[in-house]
Order: structure tokens, then C-alpha cells, then sequence
């Protein structure tokens, strides 16, 4: 295992203006779940390798704009790797942002999640205009719970990169939600309904099925499956997701690995500057770059 900290990464070219010859599409992915929107984007010239962006809970597929990155985190990464050469599609879960022709947020489920990343991942291997052959995965936080089965289950990703991942969901919802809104939601059944008050001052309704997934669903296990390069990175000032979710997923994992820390909180302090989600950017371009084929 390789451990990497900001003091050690250089930010290089990767900081410079996004592409200047590339292009954006909202696409509209068919799966047997359902429909879901996507963004992808792609640099110029011949067909390039992909990136899978797999957002957090109660995201959407751009992920948090704040006065430093306003155009939003995911919608930052996508600029970023574009201008390195790689195409990316980064979705809406269905039952979030614009995916919500056949489901409410209140229906998701972690197993509903991971049907769509996959289906995302097979729209991007059969795609003409990217590499298939070369595809890579960034999950933030759920997206991150997200990606640890859809690279266990799937084996498709030639790397992936989990950004301050779940790796314990009773451990972090339960902080999110709260005692009574978790006892409550562990014992509901069916359709019934929990809405519960959110840390940054949002409330939330989720059904039984999504409670259902925070006691069932084992990151760990998840990602023991999967034998490929892993990236993991985590703040060490991150309250939501804690920073021993890395040395557990770390743990769990047989393969190729890089640990990247730093400073910074579960938003990568994109709340204060754009200084280390750019490092961050600039390590996950410099791990997918050394598993390309």
C-alpha cells in the first residue's frame, strides 16, 4: 500500500482552464430499472477512457456548489479530467436530481443505486465514443458505499477511486439521521415512511427499504470482491464519514491500493477554498493514469 499526503502531490497542469475542445451531453441511460439522466463529457480528438462519477446522499450529479467551486465538485472533477484526456459521466441516481420520472428519493435504496451504476457502466463500455476498453470509477461518500459493489459485483473498473466512502452505514447514517429516526426507520416495514432532520438543516424522507440497506449493506465485503487498484482518499477532519472508514476499507480490500489524506472535511473544504479538492483531482488523474491500459 502506497500512503500519499497533500505535502507530496503536486498539483501540476491539471489546475489549468478546462477543455478547450471538448464537449458536454445530458444523455438518457435505458436500464431495467428505469430511466436515469447522466452529463457525459468528453475532450476532443479520438475515443477516450471514462470515468464513472457515482454521487452522495441526497446529491446530484453536478455535487455541491459552493463559492469556490461554483459550478459543483463533480461538475470541477469532470472539467479537470476532461482537460487530461478522459471522458466521464457522471449521473442522477434515479430518484435524485433530474431522475425522478419513475422514482422519489424517499425510494432509494443502496441495491436500486447500484443497479444504475452498473447500467451506467455498461452504457460507457458500449459507447463509440470512449475507450471501453479503459474505465475507471470515482464514488464520493454514498457514491463511494455505491462503488464498492459496483466494482465487487461487476469487475469492469481497471481502477477505482472512493472519495471519503461509507465504509460502516450503521456507524454514518446513524450519526446523519439520528437515534429516533433510525429506530424508527430500522422497524418500519414496507412503504412506510421516515423523515428525519438533516445536520445542515435539510430534512430527508426515506422509506424501509433504504434502513434496510444501512443494516444489510457491507461495504467491506463489497470491495473484497473486487481485486483491482484501489484509491482511497479521507480527510482526517471529516466528521461524517470518520477516518477510520479508510483503514477499514483499506482492510478489507486484496489488491494494489493507495491511501490519500489530508486535512480536510467530508466536502473537501470546498466550503473555504478549491486548493485541496484540486490536489485531490490531481492524485486521482495521476492513480488512473499509472492503471491505464
Amino acid at each position: 500500500m502506497r500512503t500519499l499526503t497533500i505535502s507530496t502531490i503536486a498539483l501540476c497542469a491539471l489546475a489549468a482552464p478546462a477543455l478547450a475542445q471538448g464537449m458536454e451531453e445530458v444523455v438518457t441511460i435505458e436500464s431495467p430499472a428505469g430511466p436515469f439522466i447522466g452529463t457525459l463529457e468528453l475532450p476532443g480528438g479520438d475515443p477516450a477512457p471514462a470515468v464513472l462519477l457515482l454521487h452522495g446522499f441526497t446529491g446530484s450529479r453536478d455535487e455541491l456548489p459552493t463559492d469556490a467551486v461554483p459550478e459543483g465538485i463533480f461538475a470541477r472533477t469532470a472539467e479537470r479530467l476532461a482537460a487530461a484526456g478522459y471522458a466521464s459521466l457522471r449521473i442522477d441516481f434515479r430518484g435524485s436530481g433530474e431522475s425522478t420520472s419513475d422514482l422519489t428519493y424517499a425510494d432509494t435504496t443502496f441495491d436500486g443505486q447500484v443497479a444504475d451504476a452498473l447500467a451506467a457502466l455498461s452504457y460507457l463500455a458500449g459507447s463509440p465514443e470512449v475507450a471501453g476498453d479503459d474505465l475507471f470509477v470515482i464514488g464520493w461518500s454514498q457514491g463511494g458505499l455505491v462503488a464498492t459493489a459496483t466494482a465487487g459485483r461487476s469487475d469492469l473498473p481497471d481502477a477505482v477511486a472512493l472519495w471519503a466512502a461509507v465504509a460502516d452505514p450503521m456507524q454514518t447514517y446513524g450519526d446523519l439521521l439520528g437515534a429516533e429516526a433510525m429506530a424508527a426507520g430500522l422497524a418500519a416495514e414496507d412503504d412506510a415512511a421516515i423523515t428525519a432532520a438533516l445536520p445542515w438543516g435539510a430534512d430527508v424522507t426515506l422509506k424501509a427499504g433504504f434502513f434496510d440497506g444501512i443494516e444489510s449493506f457491507d461495504p467491506r465485503a463489497e470491495i473484497a470482491s473486487y481485486s483491482g487498484p484501489l484509491l482511497v482518499a479521507q480527510g482526517s477532519l471529516d466528521t461524517t464519514v470518520l477516518p477510520a472508514s479508510a483503514d477499514m476499507l483499506i482492510g478489507a480490500h486484496e489488491g494494489p491500493e493507495t491511501l490519500w489524506t489530508a486535512e480536510m472535511d467530508h466536502s473537501f473544504n470546498a466550503f473555504v477554498d478549491d486548493k485541496t479538492l484540486e490536489e485531490m483531482i490531481a492524485a486521482t488523474i495521476e492513480f488512473f493514469d499509472a492503471n491505464a491500459d
